[in-house]
């Protein structure tokens, strides 16, 4: 994505727990707001990391995330998982 005068920005994951997260949406300025409150709408948890978020939007719509960045991206997915209160199955507190 061009740098040039982006005041926002986000990025989508999916991720189905078996393979690598896929980049499923990502937008600049108000398509990035569209993609936010559609979140919010849906109860979506939100992460803000400008650094990540920048480079995963370097990634191609529908490509996983390179192996690079698992670290960086579990440690945002088991964040989401507590806020929805989802854990996974074998977990045991």
């Amino acid at each position: 994505m061009n740098n040039k005068q982006i005041k926002s920005l986000a990025v989508a994951l999916e991720y189905d727990g078996d393979n690598a997260p896929v980049i499923t949406a990502k937008g600049a300025n108000d398509l990035a707001e569209k993609i936010i409150a559609l979140a919010h709408e849906h109860d979506i948890p939100l992460h803000e990391d400008k650094s990540l978020i920048s480079i995963l939007a370097e990634i191609d719509l529908g490509e996983e995330i390179p192996e690079s960045l698992y670290r960086a991206v579990a440690e945002v997915i088991a964040f989401a998982y507590i806020l929805t209160g989802k854990f996974p199955k074998d977990f045991k507190p």
